[in-house]
């Protein structure tokens, strides 16, 4: 009985890792088609039925092409990085809150924490071991950036885990039956957002790849296979931080079609947000965390232990 249900949840989880690359590959095609309807022009529309088949070319073309590096890059740490980018943005789904033969975390969001600290090294990693001043020092914009917000993300979270009383997603879902968690931490969620755009790398907070000073930063000297597992991390992870927001503050029922109308309406946010605004200032960006953000959400966590406190006084 054991091995069937061994069997049964590596199927699963397989089956879960498929369905979140079709999705990135058709997140790659959503927003190509958005930024072009924002920029008055088509997006994709040669390949196939109004260029549906667009990201499998270009997944063929990526992958089939020639492997480069540079003679002077730590090839082993240079090559391995973006595997293990991917590898950990895959890993992540774990903590979705299936019923059936998937894992049922109760840790499910330290868990996460964990992933998404671990990603900063992959980034840094990447930048160290190409021997490039641009990917450099992209790498390290990359590393400052993702920790600092990664602080005030752990305690926006912590508000929600001591006013649910969980760290398990499953409970956030029951929780949010009647009233969705948006409706008491409206602010929260505004800075949840924002600082998912930041630890996503995503415009405007998109200082790890700013073409315009820095080329391509800590991806310049990726080509073909090493550029496209890097670029499938960065859309499984906004794949990812749409589904924990719907499920956090949405009212997540994993199993209505609402819920997936939700995540894709936080996906279209993504995209909107990289048509319309310009890139933040650097020093904006890490005072817009440390003075901003922070004293929000120590004061959000602080509401919610009192409030936490005094209902169980009054009960």
């Amino acid at each position: 009985m054991g091995y069937k249900n061994l069997l049964m949840s590596i199927l699963s989880m397989l089956m879960l890792v498929i369905c979140v690359l079709v999705g990135v590959a058709f997140l790659t095609l959503l927003e190509r088609k958005v930024l072009g309807y924002i920029q008055i022009r088509k997006g994709p529309n040669k390949v196939g039925f109004m260029g549906i088949l667009q990201p499998f070319c270009d997944a063929i073309k990526l992958f089939t092409k020639e492997q480069i590096y540079p003679t002077l890059s730590n090839y082993m740490s240079y090559y391995l990085s973006p595997v293990f980018s991917l590898f950990l943005s895959l890993l992540i789904w774990m903590i979705m809150p299936y019923s059936m033969n998937l894992f049922n975390f109760n840790l499910g969001l330290l868990f996460f924490l964990c992933c998404t600290s671990m990603g900063v090294y992959t980034v840094m990693i990447a930048g160290w071991s190409s021997n490039s001043n641009y990917a450099l020092l992209g790498g390290l914009r990359a590393v400052a950036q993702t920790i600092s917000y990664e602080v005030s993300m752990a305690l926006l979270l912590l508000s929600l885990i001591i006013l649910v009383g969980s760290y398990n997603l499953m409970d956030f879902m029951i929780y949010q039956t009647n009233i969705w968690l948006m409706m008491m931490t409206l602010p929260l969620m505004m800075c949840w957002f924002s600082s998912v755009l930041a630890e996503t790398n995503r415009t405007p907070f998109d200082f790890a790849e700013g073409e315009s000073e820095l080329v391509s930063g800590f991806n310049v000297e990726y080509s073909s296979g090493g550029f496209a597992l890097i670029f499938m991390s960065e859309y499984a992870s906004i794949l990812f931080m749409s589904m924990l927001f719907s499920m956090l503050f949405l009212g997540g029922d994993i199993f209505s079609f609402m819920f997936y109308l939700k995540m894709i309406f936080i996906m279209f946010m993504f995209i909107w947000v990289r048509g319309t605004l310009p890139r933040y200032r650097y020093d904006k960006l890490m005072y817009l965390c440390w003075k901003s953000y922070l004293p929000v959400s120590l004061n959000f966590l602080m509401f919610f232990i009192g409030y936490k406190i005094f209902l169980f006084i009054l009960l």
